[in-house]
């Protein structure tokens, strides 16, 4: 039995877990970040910009602020979404056959994603496609003041690839002096009660400011077109295990029934917004909204892009990435714009401008005030 064969046996017969598995020992701990104490993260962001000295320029990107009133900026709810590209595909599988190899190296791209993260600095980052979790992401956020969340694909396709750091997968960080922990599960998204190789990680936080409950998940959900099928059932695999989450802490100490918990889910869908997933999310009765069609002139349109791409078969440019939120409970303050065609470039994504095929998606939020 092959490689990916026996990977694929052993996920569909090992029962699931439901809770984070404990992380491997770990003796690889990227030197360039974890050696010495922890850096603020204005030092670690001037080293990143310092290591990355003559590159191309960045993109600018804006922020559009949003008329809704209310919702002071010290209780603004930073939120990002990515695919920051796993390594091993973007080096080995992927095959963006415009970009230089030089571009895809980790040497290199660890600083650009560190980069961009620091320059947004998101109080609940949710990524995909993370191979280089507890090597480098971890720790390094770990010293920024996050704790997290890891679940990885369990037959990734990074473990064909020789040389390769390991599985990839979902990661959720969130800031901790914003947020307590309460509660995050692991998922392996079914369908007719058969695993899938697609995860998700759910975790439920307090917020220290307020006292009221988030619930964030981070999901990656199957890519391809002749999939579309298989995305549906895991988006409707994940309502469920959602709603299951949010009812078991909708209740306060004495058993009643308290106020909706806000939800902020966040993902590489690969889906386009005409796409039954989609539309199953938008019609939910959790009730959720797409906070990107805020960006567009009439609120119900989503970007033309959230990855852009050339690969043998061809250049892709869709919507793939969304973040959606409970639209009785929270409010969008607050939309990161996205690049241009002519910013991006000719030879698209990755590049030495941007390490992921993927554009990262941020949007601050704020709690509506209790009726």
């Amino acid at each position: 039995m092959g490689g990916g064969a026996t990977r694929l046996y052993s996920a569909l017969t090992a029962p699931l877990s439901s809770s984070p598995l404990p992380p491997p020992a770990v003796t690889n701990l990227d030197p360039a970040f974890c050696q010495g104490a922890p850096v603020c993260p204005a030092e670690l962001l001037r080293q990143c910009e310092e290591a990355l000295r003559g590159r191309a320029p960045r993109f600018h990107r804006k922020f559009t602020q949003l008329q809704d009133g209310g919702g002071a900026p010290s209780s603004s709810i930073r939120v990002m979404q990515w695919n920051i590209l796993a390594q091993a595909l973007g080096e080995g599988l992927d095959s963006f056959v415009q970009c230089p190899p030089e571009a895809l190296s980790w040497s290199r791209r660890k600083y650009l994603i560190l980069e961009e993260i620091l320059t947004y600095r998101p109080h609940i980052l949710c990524l995909q496609e993370v191979d280089h979790y507890y090597d480098t992401l971890q720790p390094v956020l770990a010293g920024l003041g996050y704790s997290s969340n890891f679940c990885p694909k369990p037959w990734s396709p990074c473990l064909d690839v020789e040389g390769n750091n390991g599985p990839d997968g979902c990661a959720l960080f969130y800031d901790e002096s914003r947020f307590e922990f309460l509660d995050s599960v692991n998922l392996q998204l079914s369908t007719m009660r058969i695993p899938t190789n697609q995860v998700a990680v759910v975790t439920m936080l307090r917020c220290r400011s307020s006292g009221r409950c988030v619930c964030v998940a981070v999901t990656h959900l199957k890519a391809r077109s002749g999939w579309e099928w298989l995305r549906s059932a895991q988006g409707s695999d994940l309502l469920r295990h959602l709603q299951t989450l949010v009812q078991k802490h909708a209740h306060d100490s004495a058993g009643a029934q308290t106020l909706d918990i806000p939800l902020l889910i966040c993902g590489d869908f690969n889906a386009i917004p005409t796409e039954e997933v989609y539309r199953r999310f938008a019609a939910s009765p959790l009730g959720l909204d797409s906070a990107y069609k805020r960006l567009s002139k009439d609120g119900s349109t989503e970007p033309e892009y959230t990855t852009w791409k050339i690969r043998p078969t061809g250049e892709c440019c869709a919507t793939l990435d969304y973040i959606w939120y409970s639209r009785d409970t929270l409010r969008v303050d607050a939309v990161l714009d996205m690049p241009t065609e002519e910013q991006i470039g000719p030879n698209r994504l990755p590049s030495f401008s941007y390490p992921s095929d993927h554009l990262s998606l941020v949007c601050d939020f704020s709690l509506k005030e209790e009726e």
